[in-house]
């Protein structure tokens, strides 16, 4: 390879625009073999010139981050911006309410990691994918599909011209087979590794195996203070970061069941339990259920008795984007939530 080969060859890995690169490439090596270099050159030259100013271009248009103070990650941002800034794998070990879901591609936006190509977040539910990003796009004062986006199946709210994209961990999987090195992406974050899930094992494994093909990837595996330590010891002993949590102080109340309470089903066991807590206070409440089927069944019992006091929202994957999110819509009634778990 030539000098000037090798000069085209830097600018188009340090450079120019992630998914740009492959084509870039393969026209550097038709040059090499090439004996009518001059056109050909200038060409590459150009193409490069075009790459290089897209990405001047994605720095200047990149939305502002807005960073939660009262956040515990507040407090470590400047050690986890170096440790992402000097390694290719950071495991980040953050307990519930520590912001590492919302405030980590923030975080990568402001290192400049969204320049360059997309910063892939994933998550391990249809649904917290959209309301993460319909909460990172609020932080960020973007419309929704704009420079922070979402794709599940049979939705895709992003845009090619993006910085963060939210996905479900099947999402990214599927990619692989048209996006062999994951070519769009600069940064790829994996939320809640610790759920241990068939497709975030095969994303471990799979991005592992791209991970010395594309040393300008960035991988953030961010997991529950669940055993971290395999995490590290998988991408060969990456830095584990600890972010503690913010939580709230939980009273635990057990109904046990008693002889008068063979007969009572489990609707009526629901509704007791309910006019126990509203002898402590009316407050919104959030109960959990197996499947679909009997969210709707509670729905329609708790609609009917408690229509005066609360407003009743049912919440699973099935459900319609603005259906879901009117449980993060302002409201004048206490709620009682019921979900999938």
């Amino acid at each position: 390879m030539s000098p000037q080969q090798l000069s085209f060859k830097v600018q188009i890995v340090q450079q120019c625009y992630v998914a740009d690169r492959p084509k870039l490439l393969r026209l550097l090596k038709k040059l090499g073999a090439s004996k009518n270099n001059k056109a050909k050159i200038q060409s590459l030259v150009d193409a490069i010139s075009d790459s290089i100013q897209k990405v001047q271009k994605r720095h200047q248009q990149k939305p502002a981050s807005n960073l939660d103070q009262a956040l515990p990650f507040y407090h470590h941002r400047h050690e986890l911006a170096k440790a992402i800034s000097n390694n290719q794998v950071v495991i980040v070990c953050g307990e519930t309410g520590s912001g590492k879901t919302t405030q980590l591609p923030q975080l990568c936006l402001d290192l400049g990691l969204a320049d360059q190509g997309f910063i892939g977040h994933t998550q391990p539910r249809r649904i917290a994918a959209q309301s993460v990003s319909s909460r990172i796009a609020e932080e960020l004062k973007t419309k929704m599909g704009e420079a922070v986006g979402y794709k599940i199946r049979f939705n895709d709210r992003s845009d090619p011209s993006g910085f963060i994209k939210l996905m479900t961990d099947g999402i990214l999987l599927a990619e692989t087979q048209n996006d062999r090195w994951l070519n769009q992406y600069s940064t790829i974050i994996i939320d809640e590794a610790h759920e241990r899930s068939l497709n975030i094992d095969l994303l471990l494994g799979y991005i592992k195996q791209i991970l010395p093909r594309r040393p300008d990837l960035k991988l953030i595996v961010t997991s529950a203070t669940i055993d971290p330590q395999r995490f590290s010891s998988y991408f060969s002993d990456a830095p584990i970061l600890n972010i503690t949590g913010r939580t709230y102080p939980v009273e635990i109340r057990y109904r046990p069941v008693t002889q008068d309470d063979r007969d009572r089903d489990r609707q009526q066991a629901l509704v007791d339990a309910i006019d126990e807590l509203m002898q402590v206070a009316v407050e919104d409440v959030l109960i959990f259920f197996p499947g679909e089927r009997q969210i709707r069944e509670a729905a329609d019992k708790l609609s009917k008795i408690y229509q005066r006091d609360y407003e009743v929202l049912p919440l699973y994957s099935r459900l319609s984007y603005s259906e879901q999110q009117k449980i993060f819509q302002g409201h004048n009634k206490r709620r009682i939530v019921l979900a999938t778990n």
